[in-house]
Formats: structure tokens, sequence, C-alpha cells
């Protein structure tokens, strides 16, 4: 498994709960069309500058999910966002398993 983490800032005059709003209801709702896609979680991000986001994308390849960014269902979601926010910094890697979760 693959993890890729975003940076996103939102563009000035973006208001911060219609893009709260549009990854609840569209970008989430979006995840089961991109097969590649395990996991995805959006992150408010914490500090002094407002509109800052973070998102985590559990991938099942990079290939596998290279393929689904070429899709119809992907390209609908990059157009929908890049009208309120860009990403601004991108680091990936693969987890060091097993990891930790509290059962």
């Amino acid at each position: 498994m693959e993890i890729i983490v975003h940076a996103i800032c939102l563009y000035p005059g973006t208001d911060p709960a219609e893009f709260e709003a549009w990854v609840r209801n569209v970008d989430y709702a979006s995840c089961p069309e991109l097969p590649s896609v395990l996991g995805f979680d959006v992150l408010r991000v914490s500090g002094d500058e407002p509109g800052r986001y973070a998102e985590v994308i559990r991938v099942s390849s990079v290939p596998d999910f290279e393929r689904d960014m070429r899709t119809e269902a992907f390209q609908r979601l990059v157009a929908d966002f890049s009208k309120m926010a860009e990403v601004i910094d991108e680091t990936s890697g693969e987890r060091l398993d097993p990891g930790y979760a509290r059962s």
C-alpha cells in the first residue's frame, strides 16, 4: 500500500465551509469510483493560517492510482477542487508495516 499526503491551501475568498461540504458530499462519495483508493481522509490543519488542509490517500499502488487519475470521475474532482484550492506540497511513501491501531 502506498500513502500520498497533500498539503492544501484554499484560494483567497474560498469559504472553508463550502470546501468542507464539498469534501464530505462529493470528494468522499466519489472514492468508490476509484478502485485503487483504499482509504481517504481530509484534515483541517490547526494553526494560525486559516484555509489549510491535508489529505491522506491510501492506494493499492501508484500505477493503479495513476490509471484512476485518468478517469472521468477523477477529472471531475480535479475540476471542482481546482476552483477552490491548490495542492502546495506532496509527499508519498510506503507504510512501515504493521503500524499500530488500538483495537
